[in-house]
């Protein structure tokens, strides 16, 4: 839309606003690492087939934050990681400082009665969109047609750092009170660990609907204001961005506007 200028779009197609590319958004995300000396010595088990632990915690200080307590104003849902599928080469990675180090069949025991009993924390939660994250046409860069591309700018709030912050805290009181040991966490000096802007890769943003075309770039149908045979069913319509994952909402969003694009047509409201 960017690189589609014209007279009637000096701007960019549909961009009479200027607001195209703008408000872009990831998810926040913080992780934390653990040992837990309960899970040792389990009995082997096949776990073939598992793409993940299967668990899921929900945001669970909604009253605290109506109150205003919470040094954040969005929140943040828990995803889990551990078990005893299939090792890879980074398996093993950090046993060494657990154990002492070993060899043979020494380190085979070791191993064996480790083995599942590492667990991860990642913290995934809304961010606020903000005018500092944005895309716009790189003014010295194209493509290998010779297109120009885009370029990206990105910056988390301060409340997506508290965010981070109380997602790391968070991890490590849980890992502790089970009597486990935090074996990788982050602190202030790397922002609470939180994720690079495009890292989650749950972008959204950059062409947001709304009720007014003086504010947004699309209707409540993701039909553009300026251009009614556009419509745009991606993640860019969105005006915030939760802690859930995008794509269900991607799909429900292209699916309804898909629903009204026919309807508009054998009204003939919008040309094919």
């Amino acid at each position: 839309m960017l690189n589609s200028k014209s007279s009637q779009f000096p701007n960019g197609l549909a961009n009479t606003t200027g607001l195209v590319g703008k408000y872009v958004m990831d998810t926040v995300g913080s992780d934390v690492s653990g040992y837990l000396p309960i899970l040792e010595d389990m009995p082997p088990h096949n776990e073939d087939g598992v793409g993940g632990m299967h668990m899921y915690m929900p945001w669970w200080l909604y009253q605290q934050q109506k109150q205003g307590k919470m040094p954040f104003a969005r929140g943040y849902h828990i995803e889990f990681g551990g078990g005893r599928s299939q090792p890879d080469a980074g398996t093993f990675d950090g046993f060494e400082t657990l154990n002492g180090g070993g060899y043979g069949v020494g380190l085979k025991k070791q191993v064996r009665k480790m083995y599942g009993a590492n667990v991860g924390f990642s913290g995934r939660g809304e961010m606020i969109p903000n005018e500092d994250s944005y895309c716009e046409i790189d003014p010295h860069v194209v493509d290998q047609w010779g297109i120009p591309v885009l370029r990206f700018h990105f910056k988390w709030s301060q409340d997506e750092i508290l965010q981070a912050k109380h997602m790391q805290e968070t991890f490590k009181e849980i890992i502790e009170a089970a009597g486990g040991k935090v074996t990788d966490s982050s602190d202030e000096k790397t922002n609470w660990g939180i994720s690079r802007g495009g890292e989650i890769i749950h972008e959204v943003g950059a062409t947001k609907m709304g009720e007014d075309p003086k504010t947004s770039v699309l209707n409540e149908h993701c039909q553009a204001w300026d251009c009614k045979n556009l419509f745009i069913t991606d993640a860019a319509p969105f005006v915030s961005n939760a802690d859930k994952n995008p794509t269900l909402t991607i799909t429900a969003l292209g699916w309804r506007t898909s629903d009204y694009i026919v309807d508009q047509v054998k009204k003939f409201n919008v040309k094919v």
